[in-house]
């Protein structure tokens, strides 16, 4: 399947912004369908993420101490953070595949803005993300999740976990260019991967030995799951959902630049 970009009428005067939004829209909808056209890709979206949850809550809930919540309360925000950093690995590999199988250069030859591969890439990452969310939302309500968040907490939290999602998404493009193999990029996103284990995902950080405890608590992805969870569960998140945004909106404006500065490198190497 190939992608086609909008054709350009001789004599229609359009702006470049109109080009770019045209192009990426394209290149959304073709990753897009390939999100819903993948069994694996359908899998690391729903089913695994559904699997951690109903482990989680069944199998270690009853042994772990979270206060004055249950436990599904405390977990779900965390899985749903483990499942952005998986959906971000099918960003790495797709981006790779493009990079490596030769798909760049069909659309080079084609009057589109190149590197609209990439806002497609991330966007079907938000995309999965999205499902992802208001499918383990839904499950998570029949073992027993129970918000006390109203509206506008939940337009904060799950606007919070698609930022997250688009930046984690960013990053993992930039390791799809890096990689020498589709396969090396699967294996070079491990470490996102992991990080949201070394957070408050599970279990309060009080309860880990204290170099952990002190990590886990700063990491800006312990920010997103606590500032998610208060949010949820109709709690005072203070100043931590403001330096949660400003950690991946920072993330964002520095990946965004060089993940464009190494697609023109990649795309000129290759030719070359």
């Amino acid at each position: 399947m190939t992608a086609t970009a909008e054709p350009k009428v001789p004599g229609q005067v359009r702006s470049d912004l109109h080009w770019a939004m045209s192009d990426s829209a394209v290149l959304i909808g073709r990753n897009v369908r390939h999100v819903l056209r993948s069994p694996e890709q359908l899998m690391l979206m729903l089913f695994l993420p559904i699997v951690l949850l109903l482990m989680f809550r069944y199998l270690f809930g009853g042994a772990i101490d979270v206060g004055a919540t249950t436990y599904v309360n405390y977990v779900l925000p965390g899985i749903i953070a483990v499942s952005i950093t998986f959906n971000a690995t099918q960003t790495s590999v797709g981006v790779a595949g493009d990079m490596l199988e030769g798909i760049v250069e069909r659309f080079r030859t084609m009057p589109m803005l190149s590197s609209a591969v990439l806002v497609g890439h991330v966007a079907a990452c938000v995309f999965r993300t999205a499902v992802s969310i208001a499918v383990m939302v839904g499950v998570g309500f029949v073992i027993g999740f129970r918000p006390a968040a109203d509206v506008l907490g939940w337009v904060v939290a799950v606007g919070l976990l698609l930022l997250f999602a688009t930046a984690v998404s960013w990053v993992a493009a930039i390791v799809g260019m890096l990689a020498k193999t589709v396969e090396g990029a699967s294996g070079m996103t491990m470490p996102l991967v992991f990080i949201p284990y070394l957070s408050s995902a599970f279990v309060p950080p009080d309860t880990m030995p204290d170099v952990l405890r002190v990590f886990a608590e700063n990491q800006p992805v312990t920010l997103v799951i606590d500032t998610v969870r208060g949010l949820f569960l109709g709690l005072p998140v203070g100043d931590t959902g403001w330096i949660a945004m400003l950690w991946w909106v920072g993330l964002i404006v520095v990946a965004v630049p060089l993940s464009g500065k190494l697609f023109r490198r990649k795309v000129i190497r290759t030719r070359t």
